[in-house]
């Protein structure tokens, strides 16, 4: 499991290797470790972009505490659903029938391919402050060599190199240290008149506080993508009484780093200036303090952290059609593993894919950022459909019957975890939606061949209304496409 994308550890701790325990400390560092990725690198000109302090501290508090109740979700359903363990997806078949189960499926996967697209466009767009053929990732030469790497690393992992656990230590530290030291010189170098100037977005900037606030909110959800390894890595506690603890204080060591890292450049540089600033934009900010090697150390430890996770991510990435074959929501064919046990037909398939969207970034203006934004949205469909299945339960008492202590907290927990699902689809607007819908209708001929392959009819009766709703957010899409409604 990873956050916006890094590393990943449930190789390193496999329960099939017999019974493994950790104490608190190291559930904590688990979780800290699943969460904290490349996104964080860019959060200061994101932000900068979008709002001053203020609006960041709000959008902060929302996402904090609508992740927290998603976190709780994924750990009560693991407790209560110990069966579900085929992926996200499988709460949603459980809870929604078969349809939706492949939608949060298709979803989820999707981000995946979109989220190693902006891997490569932010290891391009990085080595671009140095060699300027490289642009902001999105140039012909880039896209040239993320394919190269790309198709490197896919023939590598079909060769049975499975294990990332030699790399986590090195991608840990190469994430963690530059972080905290650029947290560090930043502190150092506080500015209190600078910072009060930046409270509220400055003069001439027309946005109100909550569009600032809303136009800040998929950012945060990429940040917090993987969120659901914190449940996962708690089966390993010594104490079950830990696992709350841990998943407690990782996360909010976490969110302290992703509000430092956001928080900080408005003390030391001017608002517009922060939102100027290119991407990894901590490494920008870094420069404006100390100089040119701030730049330079920043950018060495997001490539090594990123090229790092993406074997890992990688891996996950083509785990998702394999498994969700196995539980027959995608045709037989991608349940396939070689010689190596590398589902390598799921493999093929999903790096076509993010070699595809690797050429849409050819005519993307901000590649980067459509990528984040496109990959928030639809993590967010198998996350919304996951916090109601977890209201359904609770609503309806299924799994409380021996035990109903918690099923009062574990309702108010997953309704908000639901409204906040809710409250993000719509803060990334329309065409998010629209452009989600580009993906999904089209995808949806993965299930009609698996439910062909069953002898079963395509889509139940109100299934064929979910399937219209996409149809039709398609359709609107490519006509927004082409009049330049919508762009890329």
């Amino acid at each position: 499991m990873t956050s916006d994308y890094g590393t990943t550890l449930d190789q390193e701790f496999s329960p099939t290797q017999g019974k493994q325990t950790l104490p608190l400390n190291s559930l904590i560092a688990l979780v800290v470790g699943s969460m904290v990725g490349a996104g964080i690198f860019t959060l200061p000109a994101a932000f900068g972009r979008a709002t001053g302090i203020m609006g960041a501290l709000i959008a902060w508090v929302i996402a904090g505490v609508g992740m927290l109740m998603l976190a709780f979700v994924f750990q009560f359903l693991a407790e209560r659903k110990p069966d579900l363990d085929s992926g996200v997806f499988a709460y949603a078949k459980a809870g929604f029938g078969n349809y939706l189960g492949f939608l949060a499926a298709l979803a989820f996967w999707t981000s995946t391919c979109v989220g190693n697209v902006s891997y490569f466009v932010l290891i391009k767009s990085t080595l671009g402050e140095f060699f300027p053929v490289f642009g902001d990732g999105n140039t012909i030469q880039a896209v040239i060599v993320a394919s190269i790497i790309l198709w490197a690393f896919h023939f590598m992992i079909l060769r049975g190199i499975k294990q990332a656990t030699g790399l986590n230590t090195i991608v840990t530290i190469a994430k963690i240290v530059p972080i905290v030291i650029f947290i560090l010189i930043l502190l150092f170098n506080f500015n209190p008149e600078l910072f009060a100037a930046n409270w509220s977005a400055g003069q001439g900037y027309e946005e109100s506080l909550f569009s600032q606030v809303r136009s800040t909110m998929l950012v945060t959800v990429f940040v917090f993508i993987g969120i659901e390894g914190a449940s996962v890595y708690s089966r390993y506690a010594e104490k079950r009484s830990d696992v709350g603890v841990a998943t407690i204080l990782g996360f909010v060591g976490v969110l302290c780093l992703l509000v430092l890292v956001t928080v900080l450049p408005y003390a030391i540089l001017p608002r517009a200036d922060i939102a100027a600033l290119r991407n990894p934009s901590m490494a920008g900010a870094l420069e404006t303090v100390v100089g040119r090697w701030g730049n330079i150390f920043i950018s060495i430890g997001l490539l090594i952290s990123v090229l790092g996770a993406y074997l890992a991510w990688s891996l996950f990435a083509a785990e998702v059609p394999f498994m969700a074959a196995k539980a027959r929501l995608m045709p037989n064919f991608l349940n396939h593993e070689n010689v190596q046990k590398v589902p390598s037909r799921s493999l093929w398939l999903t790096n076509i894919v993010v070699q595809s969207f690797l050429i849409v970034t050819l005519f993307a203006q901000q590649a980067f950022e459509l990528a984040l934004e496109l990959t928030s949205a639809m993590t967010l469909i198998p996350y919304l459909l996951v916090a109601a299945f977890g209201l359904k339960l609770a609503w309806s008492g299924e799994t409380y019957e021996r035990n109903s202590r918690n099923r009062t907290r574990e309702l108010v927990i997953a309704a908000i975890a639901t409204a906040y699902a809710v409250l993000m689809l719509y803060a990334g607007g329309l065409d998010n939606l629209l452009l989600s819908g580009l993906i999904l209708a089209p995808g949806t001929i993965l299930f009609f061949m698996a439910r062909r392959e069953q002898n079963l009819n395509v889509f139940k009766s109100w299934e064929w209304f979910f399937f219209t709703i996409i149809a039709i957010a398609a359709l609107s899409a490519i006509y927004g496409l082409s009049t330049g409604l919508i762009a890329i």
